[in-house]
This record gives C-alpha cells, structure tokens and sequence, in this order.
C-alpha cells in the first residue's frame, strides 16, 4: 500500500496535468482563447497563416476563420494580411494583436494562480 509520500506526489502529478483556461467571449463569439493565442504565437513565428496552420495541426481554413474572429471581435486588426511580393503574400501579428496576447497570457497566469489550491483539491477527484 503506497505511503503518504507516494500519495502526496501523485496528487501534485495530478494537479499539474489539470489547468485552468481563460476564454474571452464577445457576444456569441471566442475572441480570445488558449488556442488563438498560440496561433498568434505561430503566425509570428512563421509569417503565414498557412504556415502557422501547419505547425499546430489545424487546416488553412479553420486558421483563417480563427483570425477571422479575432480581427471581428477586437477594435483594430489583430492579424494583418500582405499581400504580392516575391514570396506571395503572408501574414503578421500587429503591435494591437501582441498587445492582446501578452495581457491573456497575464490573465491567464493570475487566473491559474489564484485557482491553484482549488485546482490541486479538484485533481483528487480524477481518475488515476
């Protein structure tokens, strides 16, 4: 039979696989959520939404109808398409949209934090 110790570590094993996401909705809309943030991330990364669709394993389409939402929801574009050039076109992260990202990640960050002891209490609820 396992001792508290070994009981004490798989609760925080536990808890550490449970995380708190912060979603923003704008009337029947997500505008802000763990995922568009990373998609954010991945377009500045990449430069393109094809690209960053790529990366996380989504298709062009659901990417684009992502930012699509994001640039509806918020007062000023959060992604800016380029078009022509050399290269074709692209896309890149505005100074607003990396505004965006860097205030829900803080959100994010304070609303894990102020859940966590709940959050460790709820993890003795799962399953093994």
């Amino acid at each position: 039979m396992p001792g508290p110790r070994h009981r004490r570590t798989a609760q925080r094993a536990r808890a550490s696989a449970l995380q708190p996401q912060l979603r923003i909705s704008f009337k029947k809309s997500i505008a802000m959520g763990p995922g568009k943030a990373d998609l954010l991330d991945a377009i500045d990364a990449t430069g393109s939404i094809s690209a960053a669709a790529r990366k996380l394993g989504m298709s062009y389409r659901r990417a684009w109808l992502l930012v699509d939402t994001m640039n509806e929801c918020f007062k000023a574009a959060v992604v800016e398409t380029l078009t022509g050039g050399a290269q074709g076109g692209g896309a890149r992260v505005t100074d607003f949209g990396h505004d965006i990202v860097r205030r829900y990640r803080e959100m994010s960050r304070k609303a894990a934090a102020s859940v966590a002891r709940e959050m460790s209490e709820f993890a003795t609820l799962m399953v093994r």
